[in-house]
């Protein structure tokens, strides 16, 4: 009779300890838990376009079926889709990338994982300010790296200035994370600032991440990518999507674009790993890029008339104070009023019992590294959001 397998031989990598669930994402499994039980919940936990995929694109999507484009695909995309990408780009913020620049991942989340495995070794910093996206801090992690968080101020509308960036700037600094607009706060860099902080990193030969998830919803300003200054190429990697952009959360299409180098080491990786994108959902996303651009136009007048009525209501709420969002579809209220109220001192207890007693799904701050905040997301109809926010007001109300 053979000798048991010893327990630790059978234990989960060490690796995987560096990494958590995602927030976003148990609040979304939570709050639908509830729903298949009966219960009506106001969700605004997901960030994800209440709109459906356009009609061009699901077309673009059934033509290619019909034609049997079933197959597989070069691991990081088809020529076509590369260069649709580039030329989008280039159309709406004046870069000249080429489809050897190009590499097409499955949602941008891949693309931001991909680029921290093809560049950041062990013991590098990467330097990410907070508020920050749930994903970043893991994905460095589980890189090796070591990150290194910049904290801004909500009285300054969770600015972030080049100043701020180079005081963390240590020998080790491999690379810096910009998201703008952020995601969850809804801040948007000034370009003025977005090109300070290019001459710090680029001159101090720092590669800079710019994720462009939410670049074409701003409310007051001009669309606008780093990677278009001159020299830019060289330091700057653009991680892209399609899913908020097209409202195309399922069909999982990103890309990332940078020099040639980063590129091939993505590629090599991805054709070990999840090899090609979907092929019918690379078809429907050049239709995407290459087709007509007026429904982006329809979401973000929808986005502006929601974001105006979120703003108003949270601020009638009593104690609650929100710095106010600039893009993206998000808002993110201090809700630290609650705090010490019939058990409540943290967001992660607010938001457990929000759901649990009024019903409504927000994601606690401390998946976004502050601890007073809540991220709302408003891309849901005016009427859940009317709801859901008289739920959240009563139910600070009725704390006390």
């Amino acid at each position: 009779m053979s000798s048991p397998v010893h327990v630790d031989n059978l234990a989960v990598a060490g690796r995987m300890a560096t990494i958590s669930v995602s927030s976003t994402m148990k609040v979304a499994a939570d709050a639908d838990k509830m729903r298949r039980e009966g219960v009506d919940v106001v969700d605004f936990g997901a960030g994800e376009p209440d709109f459906p995929t356009p009609d061009n694109i699901k077309n673009a999507a059934i033509d290619a079926l019909s034609k049997n484009f079933t197959k597989y695909t070069p691991a990081g995309g088809t020529q076509e889709l590369k260069q649709a990408v580039c030329e989008r780009h280039k159309a709406d913020y004046g870069t000249s990338y080429t489809p050897a620049e190009c590499v097409i991942t499955v949602g941008g989340k891949h693309a931001i994982f991909g680029i921290m495995q093809a560049v950041i070794n062990a013991g590098d910093e990467v330097i990410i300010p907070v508020p920050y996206w749930v994903t970043y801090k893991d994905v460095v992690n589980y890189a090796g790296g070591t990150c290194v968080f910049v904290e801004t101020d909500e009285a300054n509308g969770f600015n972030l200035t080049a100043e701020m960036i180079e005081a963390a700037i240590t020998p080790k600094t491999k690379l810096v994370i910009i998201n703008s607009p952020s995601n969850p706060s809804g801040a948007v860099l000034p370009r003025e600032e977005f090109e300070r902080i290019f001459a710090v990193t680029s001159k101090r030969n720092i590669w800079l991440m710019t994720d462009e998830c939410y670049c074409r919803f701003l409310y007051d300003s001009e669309p606008f990518s780093i990677a278009s200054m001159p020299g830019a190429k060289e330091t700057v990697i653009v991680a892209g999507s399609l899913s908020k952009t097209y409202a195309m959360t399922g069909w999982r299409i990103g890309f990332a674009l940078g020099p040639k180098p980063v590129i091939d080491a993505m590629m090599k990786l991805q054709s070990h790993s999840t090899s090609n994108p979907t092929s019918i959902a690379q078809k429907a996303a050049v239709e995407a890029l290459r087709g007509q651009q007026g429904s982006i136009d329809v979401m973000l007048a929808a986005y502006k008339e929601r974001r105006r009525f979120v703003i108003d209501r949270l601020r009638q709420i009593p104690g609650v104070t929100l710095a106010e969002p600039q893009g993206a579809f998000y808002a993110y209220p201090d809700i630290s009023v609650a705090f010490g109220k019939k058990g409540i001192n943290s967001s992660m207890d607010f938001c457990e019992r929000l759901l649990a007693e009024a019903h409504v799904a927000v994601v606690p701050g401390e998946a976004f590294g502050t601890s007073k905040h809540i991220r709302i997301s408003y891309a849901t109809s005016m009427h859940e959001i009317e709801r859901g926010l008289d739920r959240i007001h009563n139910f600070i109300v009725a704390l006390g």
